[in-house]
């Protein structure tokens, strides 16, 4: 009986933690500042060490702050590079949470996407208010199947998530290519890969084209802040985001207190594919109007690394993806204005990924932005 009672009191702690924040305020907010900040540091240091003055360095950073937020327009450009990074970030983030490492937004992404294009082509005479919702599920739907395999092969046959992933990634470049030289999704007179185009009324309206036509910014945003309150809700309002969260913590425990892991492991994969699916519609209803090969522009991997960032937390999501957005726009905006190479954002993106998955580095490097381990419980633990 006291063997019994140890097990409960140990199952119910497990329990209680999973229904915290897996992050406190430090992790969530503190170590991610700080990791840009020292990546921006760096990549200075590393502009500097390639040969590039120190006026140059100057005008490339402030080339890269006007060019993501420095006007309308890159305001706009910012915030429509950010809405596929959210969405597909949001899924695996869930996925995070779940203890599950999803590396298959990419396929996902991408499938979703052509699903989009095709039903929306498809029907070309259904109303927008009919055909435009039904095309963002199609790419929902379709992401979410693709993500299910992966989750049904590690319930069934405990295949590693990571492996299946990236196998399904790649199989999807493959089945892309395949499914645009297909002559019912190949746009008419083309020798090329490259799909028919979604009607208008399919179409994610441009929400600032009466200010100024060139301004990209669509309607899709208004879908990534709904994503972001619903994953919200389903993490931490939900028994279906307690179990994924439980089971994250600890499946042990998860397993004892009557969860199916099997049941919990397909649904976050299939959440998770879902969202990135959802990611690839907007893409091409919001912004590219047909798919082509590659036309995630590695997005699903990019979403990593956003997911990381924000710490898996669907608010740390959204503010993480706005500054990735933001390093695109504003990386175009410096290779044109300072002449310096775009692959300059690629490596501030590597080093912010570095020091967020390296938070005792980032602690050591900036010590006095931190609590001392003792002041978080009033002094005790000395």
């Amino acid at each position: 009986m006291s063997e019994k009672t140890d097990i409960n009191a140990e199952m119910n702690r497990l329990l209680a933690r999973a229904t915290r924040d897996r992050s406190d305020i430090e992790d969530l907010v503190v170590v991610p500042v700080f990791a840009v900040i020292v990546a921006l540091i760096l990549g200075a240091a590393t502009m500097l060490a390639t040969g590039v003055d120190l006026a140059t360095i100057g005008k490339s950073f402030v080339a890269l702050f006007v060019g993501s937020v420095g006007s309308l327009n890159a305001i706009s450009e910012t915030l429509t590079a950010a809405i596929p990074l959210v969405l597909a970030g949001l899924g695996l983030a869930l996925g995070f949470r779940a203890g599950l490492f999803n590396i298959g937004a990419e396929g996902q992404l991408l499938l979703g996407g052509v699903a989009a294009v095709v039903f929306g082509f498809s029907f070309p005479d259904l109303p927008f208010v009919v055909l435009m919702p039904l095309c963002l599920l199609a790419g929902a739907l379709t992401g979410a199947f693709y993500a299910s395999i992966a989750g049904a092969l590690k319930a069934a046959t405990g295949a590693h998530e990571v492996i299946s992933t990236i196998m399904l990634n790649l199989i999807s470049y493959r089945l892309l290519d395949y499914l645009l030289r297909s002559p019912w999704i190949q746009k008419e007179g083309r020798s090329d890969p490259i799909s028919k185009s979604v009607p208008d009324n399919a179409q994610l309206p441009r929400l600032l084209d009466w200010i100024e036509p060139n301004l990209r910014l669509h309607a899709g945003i208004f879908v990534m802040l709904i994503a972001v309150f619903v994953v919200y809700w389903i993490l931490f309002r939900s028994k279906i985001g307690f179990a994924f969260r439980a089971s994250g913590e600890n499946p042990d425990a998860a397993r004892y207190a009557g969860m199916h892991s099997g049941l919990i492991i397909v649904a976050a994969m299939a959440s998770a594919g879902a969202l990135a699916g959802l990611a690839g519609a907007a893409q091409v209803l919001g912004v590219l109007d047909r798919a082509s090969p590659g036309f995630s522009a590695g997005i699903g991997f990019d979403a990593i690394a956003v997911a990381l960032l924000g710490r898996s937390h669907p608010l740390g999501v959204l503010f993480a993806g706005v500054l990735f957005g933001g390093l695109e726009a504003g990386g175009r905006q410096m290779q044109v204005d300072a002449g310096v190479s775009i692959d300059i954002i690629g490596i501030i993106q590597a080093l912010i990924i570095v020091f967020i998955a390296a938070p005792l580095l980032v602690r050591a490097i900036f010590p006095w932005g931190f609590r001392r381990t003792g002041d978080n419980h009033g002094g005790k633990g000395k």
